[in-house]
């Protein structure tokens, strides 16, 4: 090994100190605090934010080395494309996703557990499954509601522009979390009608989103676990970010209990990534160690996705990918 080799090692050893840099900033607020091509001083975001002043201005040097805010003169600090993406008001706002990641960060102490075991390893670290951790602390609801939404903000947009979904009349988005996504194809599709199906305490959230976004009335909320059933009457069953939370035996309950009830003539759609083949790094890949040691899912390769689907009672029928990671993977019933 050469030197190249060893500082790249170790600079991938303290990659995890701008991850949680970049959502404790987030947490604090201190994008809020500064407005693009007005540099604050430290000594102003420190107290806006109720920091110690010295250790915040190292976090913020720290992070305008990676391009995450600038210093524009000693101690005064500036907003880049990347930290101006932390503002609550942005229009693409990342905040929430940051923040999301911060509350449930300490979960990547599991990884060596879910290596060694298989198993999550978040399970280990908060005592319950991800989810179930999420639902027994009502606080972390909206967050994480607010960090999917921004995590996604993109993916919509780009799967309304790549994927057609003319001809469905009623689409049901299973786990469709506040709607979101949902509200987005309706929207699109002005003629289509919706069904949003997920647990009772997240359609309880999403009830209030939908009722401002005029939609309610073509659109019927659905609570339930998608373990037990999935409700009848679509002629689409959409899964985003759904399949890829659980293993391959979980998936197949799910998708069962789908077949059950699509029509024979019914599309099924998957909005995951497709991992691709060989060494070069793919955003897939990253997220795939998200899945193995919070949720113990996994990302999957378009075999592992045939295979899947053929045990479930569906057979893939193309893949469309997008202006993003995600692709919409179609199938049918046999």
């Amino acid at each position: 090994m050469g030197q190249q080799e060893h500082e790249r090692l170790k600079s991938m050893m303290s990659g995890a100190a701008l991850s949680r840099a970049v959502a404790s900033i987030a947490e604090l607020g201190v994008a809020d605090l500064i407005e693009t091509g007005k540099p604050q001083p430290v000594e102003h975001l420190a107290r806006g934010t109720k920091t110690h002043q010295e250790s915040l201005y190292r976090v913020l040097r720290f992070l305008a080395s990676h391009g995450v805010f600038k210093e524009t003169e000693d101690r005064h600090f500036d907003h880049t494309p990347l930290s101006a993406a932390l503002r609550s008001d942005a229009p693409d706002s990342f905040r929430a996703g940051a923040q999301m990641f911060h509350h449930l960060f300490a979960g990547w102490n599991g990884l060596h557990h879910s290596i060694q075991t298989g198993e999550p390893g978040f399970n280990g670290v908060f005592g319950a499954p991800v989810f179930d951790y999420i639902q027994a602390h009502p606080e972390l609801g909206p967050v994480f509601d607010a960090g999917m939404t921004s995590h996604n903000f993109y993916e919509t947009s780009a799967m309304l522009d790549a994927y057609d979904f003319t001809g469905i009349h009623v689409l049901a988005d299973i786990g469709g979390g506040n709607g979101s996504l949902l509200s987005a194809v309706l929207e699109r599709y002005p003629k289509m009608k919706g069904i949003l199906f997920d647990l009772g305490h997240v359609i309880g959230r999403a009830k209030e989103r939908l009722k401002t976004t005029g939609l309610a009335e073509r659109c019927m909320m659905v609570e339930g676990s998608f373990f037990e059933s999935i409700p009848a009457g679509a002629d689409a069953y959409h899964f985003r970010h759904i399949i890829h939370d659980w293993t391959d035996a979980q998936c197949r309950q799910i998708l069962g209990n789908c077949r059950e009830v699509i029509p024979e003539d019914g599309r099924l759609l998957i909005s995951d990534c497709v991992v691709a083949a060989g060494n070069e790094p793919c955003p897939s890949k990253d997220l795939d160690m998200v899945m193995l040691t919070f949720p113990g899912g996994k990302e999957r390769t378009e075999s592992e996705f045939r295979s899947l689907l053929a045990a479930s009672g569906f057979e893939l029928e193309s893949i469309t990918p997008t202006a993003t990671t995600i692709c919409v993977v179609e199938a049918k019933p046999v």
